[in-house]
């Protein structure tokens, strides 16, 4: 039996946090993997996550955690603007490193990556996990397969609640600033521009237009207003290099029900993935919660449900799903050699990307 991967995870907060909510629940039930250190900036957090995960070891010191031994994966799960700092660290130490997306704050950054871990000879991995959505492979395989015939055109629609009162908690202040690298054009732009390419091929060109529409917050615990320079209105027209045209509109303050509508129109057919009602509205993202599948064809103009199948992700919480299906993947490929999930070469590719439809 292959000896499990030994992770250690930056940014373990045993209370909060993506790590908390995806990262270590995905972690600790698969048998490829085993947690063998957690990080955090404080020692009593550390040894909280340590006890609360069954951690073999837990420090504060990224540098400490990247050299040990028992590590051969390190997860970087913090705040973005420290991504080229603790990835550097990972590297540095010889270590394959999966990073959250986004990978960086500017494609420079994440292409001196992407070369910083070439020279290492080490496997990198993003966190597109949107990719590994049960319904996104179906979808994908029936595109491939020619289902829909020519595609023709998409449409997306995806919306959070994130922004969409007045307080916020201040440990989300920090999305609200452009410089940051975390916003909605940013995280859910950069998902679904990635998905789009996943799906339907590389994007050959690509207009936006973004708005800031609620530019008035403030922090929840202590009253302090938040400068808002983050759009949290993204709206978005590509060519295909199949010639397929695509639409996408994301926006941040959903005072109704946040939620996700893809629409694919072939030839012989058209696909829809939608957002399934889930008890975390942020569930409603397409990276993050269970989509459903459905098509329509010629004189049957109905949307019928698509079967997809349950998988060994299936029963775990919505928001670690699909991450727990990334890790499974990125297993593989460390194991067989194969190269199924998105590096940081690929990340490069999307922050440029992101770049060109920020420019006025």
């Amino acid at each position: 039996m292959t000896k499990p991967i030994g992770v250690g995870v930056l940014g373990a907060s045993p209370d909060r946090g993506w790590a908390v909510r995806a990262h270590l629940p995905a972690i600790t039930a698969s048998p490829r993997f085993t947690l063998a250190a957690v990080a955090t900036t404080r020692k009593e957090s550390a040894e909280a996550a340590r006890a609360r995960f069954g951690a073999l070891h837990a420090f504060t010191d990224p540098h400490g955690l990247a050299a040990h031994p028992d590590v051969d994966l390190v997860v970087v799960t913090v705040k973005v603007p420290a991504h080229v700092e603790l990835v550097t660290a990972a590297l540095d130490a010889g270590k394959h490193v999966y990073c959250e997306w986004p990978l960086a704050t500017t494609a420079a950054e994440a292409a001196a990556l992407a070369a910083r871990a070439s020279a290492a000879r080490v496997r990198t991995a993003v966190g597109l996990q949107a990719r590994f959505s049960p319904a996104i492979r179906r979808a994908r395989a029936m595109i491939t397969r020619g289902d829909l015939g020519t595609v023709q055109s998409a449409t997306i629609y995806s919306s959070r609640g994130k922004g969409s009162t007045r307080d916020i908690p201040g440990w989300t202040a920090y999305t609200y600033d452009d410089r940051n690298g975390a916003g909605l054009m940013e995280v859910l732009g950069g998902h679904t521009l990635d998905l789009v390419q996943h799906l339907l091929g590389p994007i050959r060109d690509l207009s936006a237009r973004t708005a800031i529409r609620s530019p008035d917050h403030r922090i929840a615990e202590t009253g302090e207003p938040v400068t808002v320079t983050a759009p949290d209105h993204f709206l978005a027209t590509a060519a295909l290099g199949s010639g397929a045209i695509v639409s996408v509109h994301l926006h941040d303050g959903e005072v109704a029900a946040p939620r996700t509508r893809i629409e694919i129109a072939g030839t012989e057919g058209n696909l829809a993935l939608t957002s399934t009602a889930e008890t975390s509205p942020w569930a409603a993202q397409l990276q993050i919660g269970r989509l459903d599948l459905h098509e329509t064809r010629p004189g049957r103009p109905e949307w019928t449900p698509v079967p997809v199948s349950a998988d060994h992700a299936s029963t775990l919480p919505a928001e670690a799903a699909n991450v727990a299906r990334l890790y499974h993947q990125l297993a593989t490929d460390l194991r067989d050699g194969s190269h199924t999930v998105p590096d940081f070469h690929v990340a490069h590719s999307l922050h440029q990307l992101i770049e060109q439809a920020a420019r006025p």
